[in-house]
């Protein structure tokens, strides 16, 4: 018994119609998952390349977090060790003072000996008629006395210095 409705020439057809167009509706979802599996593959490459910029930019700003930090920090520390040689510097005034008074005081008691010991000293200068003299001053510069030439010179050889007259002791006493 045949149907009333024909589905095509073939008296198998029905079936067979019903089969191809499975197989084109299977070949157009299999089409389409493809391309839907290839857009999803582009856009996670897309994806991993902005995550990779957003990241290599949040590390360069992490990055000048850190420097800007350090630099605050060095700072503040500089900052604290002024404030420290300030406090230091005001809390010790008193014994500055007294050592700088101290200080100046011996300075002035060496001078003073260092004077008292210093040698006098002779500045050559010829007379208005062409003489040589010695000018000897004394221990704070002042002129103390005008002598010829001739005169300073034989009173430096009759007297001795005190080397010659260590080594002359030296001397005597190799011999005995």
């Amino acid at each position: 018994m045949q149907s009333e409705h024909s589905w095509g020439d073939n008296p198998s057809g029905p079936m067979d119609a019903v089969v191809e167009k499975a197989q084109e509706m299977g070949q157009a979802v299999a089409n389409t998952a493809q391309q839907i599996s290839q857009a999803a593959a582009q856009k996670a490459a897309e994806v991993k390349a902005v995550v990779a910029k957003q990241a290599t930019s949040v590390t360069k700003a992490a990055v000048k977090r850190v420097k800007a930090a350090k630099k605050a920090v060095k700072k503040a520390v500089t900052g604290a060790r002024k404030a420290v040689k300030k406090a230091v510097r005001k809390a010790k005034p008193a014994k500055k003072a007294a050592a700088k008074k101290v200080a100046k005081k011996a300075a002035r008691k060496k001078t003073a000996r260092k004077a008292a010991k210093k040698k006098a000293h002779r500045t050559t200068l010829y007379s208005s008629k062409g003489k040589k003299l010695y000018a000897v001053r004394d221990a704070k510069g002042h002129f103390k006395d005008i002598q010829t030439y001739k005169r300073a010179h034989g009173m430096d050889m009759k007297r001795k210095s005190g080397a010659e007259t260590a080594a002359k002791a030296k001397k005597k006493a190799k011999k005995k």
